[in-house]
């Protein structure tokens, strides 16, 4: 049962599937929407009876400062990326429950381990996906339910690409590093499916992710900034952020002297 809010990349999802031979039914769902996740696990129950893996992967993210993104743009990625998944989870639960086998897959991030310049909310709704998913473990714990929280670090999927951005020269930057220097979908999903059958409640995917683990851990604020600098290095950040920074003292500046 597969579910997005845009009809081609779901009909291309359809077909990878379909030809494995499985059986397959595709859903048109915002799961920002109450309403729309409601019908949805209405229609799963009717049609498919019971479900025994739940993916909670929906995901969008806006690149800019925390000064540039809207209230607009939180509300959108903080209804997406968290409330998507609360619903998932709190809607789909009672089929879970039923099911003889059960396991919840959360998608957060590396960046739900790390805080990281230009990406406020997308890294503030994947703190909350980690958080709901650890909470989750201790209260299923003794039932039939496992629960892992995945956190991927560089995935070539359509996330960068998809996203909306306050720097586009940066984001050209970023687009060509996921194209070419990521680990491949197939294998991110190869990786994520081994831990969930191993039974693992923490999933850290691309190579990169484990160690930016351990720094955060042993180091939580130095381990945080030689992470984040690393990423806008990596990613060509570093010159424009330099400007952002120069223009922000310039406009407090004026508006001090304005007062």
């Amino acid at each position: 049962m597969l579910a997005d809010w845009k009809a081609q990349p779901l009909n291309e999802t359809v077909e990878l599937v379909s030809d494995s031979g499985v059986t397959v039914s595709s859903h048109i769902v915002d799961v920002s929407s109450r309403s729309k996740m409601e019908a949805f696990a209405k229609t799963v129950s009717d049609e498919h009876r019971g479900i025994n893996l739940l993916f909670n992967n929906a995901g969008l993210t806006v690149s800019g400062s925390f000064r540039e993104q809207s209230l607009g743009d939180w509300e959108r990625v903080v209804g997406v990326n968290l409330w998507g998944v609360i619903y998932g989870c709190k809607l789909f639960m009672p089929l879970l429950e039923i099911a003889e086998e059960a396991h919840i897959i959360n998608i957060s991030s590396v960046f739900g381990i790390v805080g990281i310049p230009s990406q406020s909310s997308y890294c503030a709704t994947k703190y909350a996906v980690r958080g709901l998913s650890e909470t989750l473990w201790e209260e299923t714990r003794d039932l039939h339910i496992g629960v892992s929280v995945v956190h991927p670090g560089g995935v070539g999927t359509n996330i960068v690409s998809n996203a909306k951005v306050y720097d586009g020269e940066s984001n050209d930057k970023t687009i060509e590093f996921f194209k070419s220097k990521t680990m491949k979908p197939s294998t991110a999903a190869r990786v994520l499916l081994e831990g969930v059958r191993d039974g693992k409640p923490r999933i850290l995917v691309t190579r990169e992710a484990p160690w930016i683990d351990r720094l955060k851990r042993m180091f939580p604020v130095w381990g945080n900034r030689r992470v984040a600098d690393g990423v806008v290095k990596m990613m060509g950040m570093g010159g424009k952020r330099d400007e952002m920074t120069a223009e922000v003292k310039a406009e407090i500046e004026a508006a001090r002297a304005a007062r």
